[in-house]
């Protein structure tokens, strides 16, 4: 029979594999939530790769680098994603302004609209380190989700 120390363990291995899959789950859903259509027939991944695609040829290897000091202070697990959507959402306000190639202004607009609010202590702080002005950008800040 299971007693003692064996038994514990036993229990204590199947909580912690009920909690693991539970988060995975999580994750798992969410990413399948945005992978389901819209009414326009894409979903919210199709429009971030369709933004990314139409202004790959805006950014320089500055920019990039840019973007990828942005995004430095999100988890390595999580900053592929970050990356994306922020990139998408860059994407989509040079798209919606027409321009010709990337610059600060736009870099610092979709980054900030596709920052959650929760997130824009650390933000303002990244900012803050690379010694740029948000001043201009206040409203965005209000705007984001």
């Amino acid at each position: 029979m299971l007693d003692g120390w064996f038994l514990a363990f036993i229990l204590l291995w199947v909580i912690v594999m009920i909690t693991l899959f539970g988060i995975g789950g999580f994750f798992m859903f969410r990413k399948f939530l945005k992978r389901l259509p819209k009414e326009d027939g894409k979903s919210d991944l199709d429009w971030e790769e369709y933004y990314i695609e139409k202004t790959k040829d805006l950014w320089t290897e500055e920019q990039i680098h840019l973007l990828n000091e942005l995004v430095s202070p999100v988890p390595e697990l999580f900053r592929d994603v970050a990356k994306q959507k922020i990139a998408g959402k860059i994407g989509q306000v040079a798209l919606e302004q027409n321009a010709k190639q990337m610059d600060l202004d736009i870099i610092l607009q979709g980054y900030i609209l596709a920052t959650p609010k929760r997130d824009h202590k650390f933000l303002r702080k990244k900012l803050d380190e690379l010694n740029i002005d948000i001043s201009p950008y206040e409203h965005l800040f209000e705007a984001s989700s």
